[in-house]
């Protein structure tokens, strides 16, 4: 197999400080997983602030290459399941936590962490989606199974962030009527033109209520931050209720009563898009790149290149980002 120089996003720790820069870097380096792929695209999500930064929850090791996302070309494989030349999308598992991520023009990982690129996205797309919009896809994925349009109003937290606003278009793209939860009280155009009927200032759910449940105004939510707001919105879900939760940027706790549960028959389900069987993410991917696929999929994105990581780290670790940012790799 040839050796190939490339540049890589890498952080390193001397003296318990973390430093970030564009190194050089060869494919003798990475490990040999099976499956070599040449990355085209990335993005930037939460959890690669976090390694960039040290976070040793989630990145135990450094130098460390971040970025969970990667779609890119096959350069070499072992698998009679990718040859060279196919188009491959690699989101979760172990990439960029403890494995070299996608902030390299190179990525080497087992081949059951690869999922084909369908036909009807490209390879910018796939990661204007990424992780978020796969996430997203899995939220929508379990509420669909039950809640449909005419059910009621869904909800979604977080709404101008890369689950919640994919989350706002594709759930808009289906036919159901979305409020938005969102902080950001400038950023009402974007969730209309997302498709947005209603927008809910933060505040409005982010009290500590005592009631153990309030009046049932929605059929279903996708929470992506947690605590207080969680609550709230599972106290004013509507009797047999789904509500999906995927994320705890705002807390990991939750002070509930079982009564929501008990009288109501509200479902609380946990997604989780890190160790997706690969049956589910096969179907959720298509699903994306077919009836799920957001109209403008581009308003979503935001288009930088590796020397604009640094800043975008430090921004959205400050909750300063909107939508998906897509990282143009070489």
């Amino acid at each position: 197999m040839q050796k190939n120089t490339f540049k890589a996003f890498v952080v390193r720790e001397q003296d318990d400080t973390f430093t970030r820069s564009i190194e050089t870097l060869n494919t003798s380096d990475l490990p040999d997983n099976g499956l070599l792929i040449k990355v085209h695209y990335s993005s930037l999500n939460y959890k690669d602030a976090l390694s960039a930064t040290g976070n040793k929850g989630i990145t135990r090791t450094y130098p460390h290459t971040p970025g969970i996302d990667a779609a890119g070309t096959v350069v070499h494989s072992n698998s009679a399941e990718f040859a060279e030349n196919d188009k491959v999308i690699v989101t979760g598992n172990d990439l960029g936590m403890n494995t070299p991520g996608g902030f390299g023009e190179y990525i080497n990982v087992p081949p059951h962490w690869a999922v084909k690129l369908p036909d009807e996205l490209n390879m910018k797309e796939a990661m204007i989606l990424g992780t978020a919009g796969f996430t997203a896809g899995l939220c929508i994925l379990r509420l669909t199974e039950k809640i449909k349009p005419d059910h009621g109003t869904i909800v979604v937290s977080g709404a101008t962030g890369g689950v919640g606003s994919t989350s706002v278009a594709i759930l808009s793209k289906l036919g159901y009527d979305v409020a938005a939860i969102s902080g950001k009280t400038g950023e009402k155009d974007f969730l209309e033109q997302l498709g947005a009927k209603e927008i809910i200032p933060r505040d409005k759910f982010n009290d500590a209520i005592q009631h153990p449940m309030l009046k049932g105004t929605y059929a279903g939510a996708i929470d992506t931050v947690g605590g207080n707001i969680l609550e709230n919105i599972i106290k004013s879900t509507k009797p047999l209720g789904i509500v999906t939760c995927c994320g705890n940027v705002a807390s990991a706790e939750l002070h509930l009563t079982v009564l929501p549960f008990i009288l109501r028959g509200i479902s609380l389900v946990g997604v989780s898009s890190q160790n997706c069987p690969l049956d589910i993410r096969k179907l959720t991917w298509q699903k994306l790149a077919s009836e799920w696929k957001p109209e403008g999929l581009d308003r979503l994105a935001n288009d930088i290149t590796l020397a604009n990581l640094d800043e975008k780290i430090k921004l959205i670790l400050k909750g300063k980002l909107k939508g998906r940012t897509v990282v143009k790799i070489g």
